[in-house]
């Protein structure tokens, strides 16, 4: 990954990485649910499991970044991210297509606005 100016100004390669990664698999659950209905996600088995997958990635990723960059972007539900993931691993048993769904509709647009921001180089934001 190219490190711009204001990343390493900001935070260190390693957070910079963690949040390309949330930010590439949030490209990746909006590239499978294109097209896709909500029913999509009870009758579409390898579906439903890429999306999990896709955010489980999202959430380790989330609890890798350190404390001094989650404070600097609060703006970001970390807590919230980690915790979602925390809950299709440990609680897989009870994961519900519903909350998943509205996760990615209602939470993933203004992570992914927030995490490009951030990533962007700097010449971007002029």
């Amino acid at each position: 990954m190219k490190s711009c100016r204001r990343l390493r100004l900001s935070m260190n390669e390693r957070d910079a990485i963690r949040l390309r990664h949330m930010l590439d698999e949030s490209y990746k659950v909006q590239q499978f649910l294109d097209g896709q209905t909500r029913s999509a996600l009870d009758t579409n088995d390898l579906l439903a499991y890429a999306v999990r997958y896709a955010l489980q990635i999202i959430g380790e990723a989330a609890a890798q970044v350190s404390t001094e960059t989650r404070n600097q972007y609060p703006q970001i539900q970390w807590k919230d991210i980690v915790g979602m993931r925390q809950w299709l691993v440990h609680g897989y048993e009870r994961v519900e297509n519903d909350i998943i769904w509205n996760t990615i509709h209602d939470d993933m647009p203004p992570l992914i606005e927030q995490l490009e921001t951030i990533l962007s180089p700097p010449d971007a934001d002029a």
